[in-house]
């Protein structure tokens, strides 16, 4: 197993400090304190310290803590700053627009950072080898592993089933100066299984699936009860030679062997590479805040 942590390259995000159950984070220019039940410990500055560097924290509304409504809330502003505003990165060449939104997100997982390497770079490998990467990518948010494929000339199709998002993608894009890429608003299930059917195949499959969902005609997604399912699919549409999987879990309680295992059961144990681990943040006094489990497979 391997632990990974966004490159200190990227000058654009930082974990400055963790702790409390919560974490103060500066995308960009901007700094924000925001929830964290995974920051067990104490933190290692002062309160005051946290809110003299923040512009804004995000509050937890009433609902917080139960299913679905997790992260609802509101920010409060502590200094001055823009709703809106872009960050880089440029080992992947691409940028992102950043927002405060009702659901603590901001647009970016910054631990992610490390699987959007891998895929920049297994997307060049395939190309010296002469393909023409077709790379799947399911539940896929804003855009940054898209983004990361389609720069290093992956035929990218990108889906999610929120328009929203999926217009906030395209609009990352654009500011990025890229174009072609294929846009989807769809159940990931119903996606998989016509793909199937069809016998389309892809060089590259990316999922990063939620713990709970819904498609856009009401389709429920329960990550226990559907994510095999899935990934059995998906096994049917990636290419048996020369192509890579990218599976990402945040869901609590999932482990990264148990990711090991799922990939293995779903797609045998034909394959060149298969590595797994956790990707976590490591903030600016050395502790460790792990945040998702992966696994990656290369045929």
């Amino acid at each position: 197993m391997i632990i990974e942590h966004p490159s200190t390259e990227w000058k654009d995000y930082e974990l400055i400090d963790s702790g409390d159950f919560s974490k103060l984070e500066r995308f960009g220019p901007y700094v924000m304190i925001r929830p964290e039940p995974k920051a067990l410990w104490h933190k290692s500055m002062a309160d005051e310290e946290w809110h003299r560097m923040a512009h804004t924290e995000f509050k937890p509304g009433a609902g917080f803590g139960k299913a679905g409504k997790e992260e609802s809330g509101s920010w409060t502003m502590l200094h001055r700053m823009q709703e809106q505003w872009t960050v880089a990165y440029p080992s992947a060449g691409f940028r992102l627009r950043l927002g405060l939104t009702s659901f603590k997100h901001v647009g970016v997982f910054p631990e992610q950072a490390p699987n959007w390497d891998f895929i920049r770079s297994t997307v060049l490998d395939l190309k010296s080898q002469g393909q023409q990467p077709k790379v799947l990518n399911l539940f896929a948010y804003t855009g940054a592993a898209s983004l990361s494929a389609r720069k290093a000339g992956a035929e990218v199709t990108h889906l999610d089933s929120v328009k929203q998002v999926v217009t906030w993608a395209r609009g990352n894009m654009e500011l990025s100066g890229m174009d072609n890429i294929r846009w989807v608003i769809e159940d990931a299930m119903k996606f998989a299984r016509r793909e199937a059917k069809r016998g389309n195949l892809y060089q590259g499959i990316i999922l990063d699936p939620p713990a709970y969902g819904h498609g856009p005609d009401g389709e429920k997604w329960k990550l226990d009860e559907c994510l095999f399912e899935l990934l059995q699919q998906c096994a049917a549409i990636l290419a048996p030679e020369k192509s890579f999987l990218v599976l990402n879990l945040y869901s609590n309680g999932y482990s990264a062997l148990l990711a090991d295992t799922l990939v293995r059961s779903a797609f045998g144990e034909r394959f060149k590479s298969l590595e797994y681990g956790e990707l976590a943040l490591r903030d600016r006094f050395g502790k460790q805040l792990p945040l998702s489990v992966f696994s990656r497979l290369r045929r």
